[in-house]
Formats: structure tokens, sequence, C-alpha cells
């Protein structure tokens, strides 16, 4: 039996276990510090029943990189009127590596 939880970030949920690498929305950490993340649920198994969940248990990270993600680009354009433009956005991401789900 292994134990998973389902941790909130950036806006996002991610359901993660010991050992799993994640890449989540920016947060203000140096690499190789310790980052303790909000916990929604953590269950034992690969299924959830029926009173096994848990709240309030902390599940801790450890900061891999912080980098930008790959490029996303973004075409306007009007038919006719002679208006194209062309925008690109790279997102920055941090990669967290689970090490405890406490």
């Amino acid at each position: 039996m292994s134990k998973f939880a389902v941790v909130k970030t950036g806006g996002k949920q991610y359901r993660v276990k010991e050992g799993d690498t994640i890449k989540v929305e920016k947060l203000e950490a140096e690499p190789k510090s310790k980052v303790k993340l909000d916990t929604l649920l953590v269950a034992e198994g690969s299924k959830i029943e029926l009173g096994t969940p848990s709240l309030g248990e902390k599940v801790e990270a450890e900061v891999i990189e912080t980098a930008k993600g790959d490029k996303v680009t973004v075409v306007k354009y009007k038919n006719k009127t002679r208006y194209k433009r062309t925008l690109g956005h790279r997102q920055i991401k941090t990669e967290l590596k689970i090490t405890s789900i406490a």
C-alpha cells in the first residue's frame, strides 16, 4: 500500500506520492531548500475508500530548480485588414521533488 496526497499550489491541484517530481508555478524559494505544500487529502492505497482520507498532514518537497517553461506562441490575425500580430510567452516553473508525506 502506497501513501499518496493531493496538494494545492499555484491555483492547481496535484496528486503526488513520495519520490515524485512535479513542475508547479513559480515559487519564491532557493534551490535545495525545503517547501511545505498545502494538503487537501492524504490516503493509503490506490483508491480512496470511505473513512481512509485524512487532512492536516504536511507534504514536504525539495526545490530542484526554477526555470522557464516551453514557449507558447499566440498569433492574432484579422482577415482583409492587413492585421497580424505574433506574441510569445514563457512561464516560469519551479521543479519540486516530493521528499515526505508526514
